[in-house]
Order: structure tokens, then sequence, then C-alpha cells
């Protein structure tokens, strides 16, 4: 028999509870609050944006003439709402530059309204012993599944460089589910925020293995630094890729695997404006009216890698080809065969055109 009801319950109920000493935050079963500002900040600003946050879960019982609602799940959650009603902390500007370091009590009158009138989903528990809870919290922490290394990262940091991956990853997924760089369950583990981070990482360190994207995620936790000039960067080589190859037409071409695709991004990104870690002397100047022989030398070059890949060795192959394709093949995000793909191909565009 179902023991519990789901209803709605307003930050406002929340918070009166709380006032009134009728909210527990702190049930023996529950972990301690161990959330950064930083995370808080994340909280408030999805709150702030009217997008839904995870159901809470409570039970509650009559003790005397009141009831007391005690937390199962969404302690840390409940902390950092009542911290911030308290002014404990402010809304951070790597989450929202609109309210960047308001507290709640500077946020506009209909904002705070609507902070308070914001509703949380919550299951209540009714008539269950503690070792029922402890049952229930055990299984509410047993159906997760193991994450992988984009979504580690995406819960462990919070802060600017995880934003602007995150943001710029949903601004070209259609382009890169179309153009079928990566299928939507890849999306569904976070794949266009993983590529989105490796291609910012080249633009601001310069082309390197995907080992190091970690380091970026640590440097640009608090501090902005050149991502807001990575990020127009980003949106100029964007263009680009997307007039040469519309997505349905770069499906059809081997520079639609995602290898491929971050050696396209950086070879427009280092004729554009010059990467670290590439060789200088084969960038070129490029333009608009270009657009039509540079998909005509990308599309040989492709056609190439078929054509060569398809015999049984790679003996006759040209040496240069030869390289790339075993750059292609093996270690593809190695330093080594990330740079060497890139300055092949600035090399035959540059041949071609200059």
């Amino acid at each position: 028999m179902k023991n519990f009801d789901s209803r709605p319950y307003s930050i406002a109920d929340f918070l009166e509870w709380h006032n009134n000493n009728q909210l527990e935050l702190s049930p023996d079963y529950q972990r301690r609050s161990v959330w950064s500002q930083s995370a808080k900040s994340y909280l408030i600003d999805t709150i702030v944006r009217g997008k839904p946050v995870p159901k809470i879960l409570i039970t509650q019982k009559l003790l005397g003439s009141r009831q007391i609602r005690t937390v199962v799940d969404g302690q840390q959650r409940l902390r950092a709402i009542l911290e911030f009603i308290n002014g404990d902390f402010k809304i951070s500007r790597a989450h929202n530059k609109t309210f960047a370091g308001y507290s709640f009590e500077m946020l506009p009158e209909d904002n705070r309204n609507d902070f308070l009138q914001y509703e949380l989903g919550v299951d209540v528990l009714y008539d269950m012993s503690f070792e029922d809870i402890l049952d229930i919290f055990a299984r509410i922490n047993t159906y997760t599944v193991t994450l992988n290394t984009q979504e580690k990262r995406n819960a462990r940091y919070i802060g600017f460089f995880k934003q602007f991956v995150y943001d710029y990853g949903l601004k070209y997924v259609r382009y890169f589910i179309d153009g079928g760089i990566m299928t939507t369950r890849q999306v569904s583990r976070m794949a266009e925020a993983e590529l989105a981070a490796e291609l910012f990482v080249a633009m601001i360190g310069g082309v390197q293995t995907n080992k190091n994207t970690e380091r970026y995620y640590k440097e640009f936790e608090d501090e902005i630094g050149n991502l807001e000039e990575a990020s127009e960067k980003f949106d100029v080589i964007m263009s680009y890729i997307g007039a040469i190859y519309p997505p349905k037409e770069i499906a059809e071409t081997n520079w639609a695997r995602i290898h491929f695709f971050y050696t396209l991004f950086c070879v427009i990104g280092h004729l554009l404006f010059g990467f670290e870690g590439l060789d200088p002397d084969q960038r070129f100047s490029i333009n608009q009216k270009q657009i039509g022989k540079l998909r005509v030398l990308l599309n040989e070059i492709s056609l190439k890698y078929d054509e060569y890949t398809a015999k049984s060795d790679l003996t006759n192959v040209p040496k240069e080809y030869a390289t790339f394709i075993d750059y292609s093949r093996r270690r593809t995000t190695d330093t080594a065969a990330r740079v060497g793909r890139v300055n092949f191909v600035c090399s035959v565009l540059k041949s071609a055109l200059k």
C-alpha cells in the first residue's frame, strides 16, 4: 500500500516552518551540509530562472499540537535556500550576470516574490518507522547511474568554465546531433559539454590532450579570465564551419567523426586566430568568400582518407597522408595526434589557397 503523498510546497512554506521550529534539517541518516558557496549560488540561480530542482522527501508527525517536518532527502538544497534568504551569501557572476553579487534582499521585489512562491516538489512519507526511513534513504542513494568523466566534472565544478562549457554545448547541440557528430544518447551523457570543454581548452591553452581538460575547470572555477573572449571566437569558428558544412552535409563526411570535428574546429580557429601549439607557418588568412573552396578541399581530404584506409596497407600512400591516417586511428586525443592532424590539414589548405 502506498504510504506517501506527492504535493508541491512553496519556499515560503518551508521558510515559515523553519521560523516556527517545525522543520528538522539534520536527522541522523542525512549527510551533513557540504555544499560550497558556488554550488549554493547555482541552485539559487536555478530557482531564480524558474527551472525545476529535484524533489524533496520529508516525513511529518504531530508533536503535541504542532506538525513537525523532517527532511529525508534534500537538506542541502533547503539549507542553501534558507541561507540565501538570510543573506548569508550572494549570487555568483558565473551563474547570473544580471543578478551577480545580489543577496535575496537586493533582488527586485517581483523577483523576491517569485522566489518565495517557487514551488518545490515534495514527497511526504506517512507513518514510517526510523528503520523504514533508513531503508528509503538507502534506496534513494542506490538508484544512481555510474557517472562518466564529464558527468563527474559537471557534478564537481560549478564555476565559470563549467558554465561556459555547458552553455556552448547546448548552444550548438542541435548542430552536433543533426551533423551526426554525436547521438542523442551520447548527449544524454553530456557529450556536447565534453566536446565544448575540449574546444575551449584549445582556444585558451592551445591544442593538447584531453587529459588536461580538468585543469581548466579548476583554473577558471572562480575567475572568468579570457572565457568571454574565447566564447566570441567559438561563435565565429562555428559560423565558418556551419557555412562550409550545414549539418546534413557534414554528416556525409569524415568531419562528422568527433576527433575529425575537433580537428576541423582547430584548423579554422588556427587560421582565423592562431592557436598555441600549432605551426604558425601554416597559418594564412581566410574569409567567407572562400567557403566554397574550403569545402571542396576538405571534402577531398575526407575522400582521400577513405580511399587510402581502404587499402590493405599504407605502403604506397603519400607519407603525409599516412601520418595523418595514423594520427586519426591511434591515440586520437593525445597532444601529438591532435597537433599533427591540425597542422596537416592547414598545410593542405594553405598549399591550395595561398
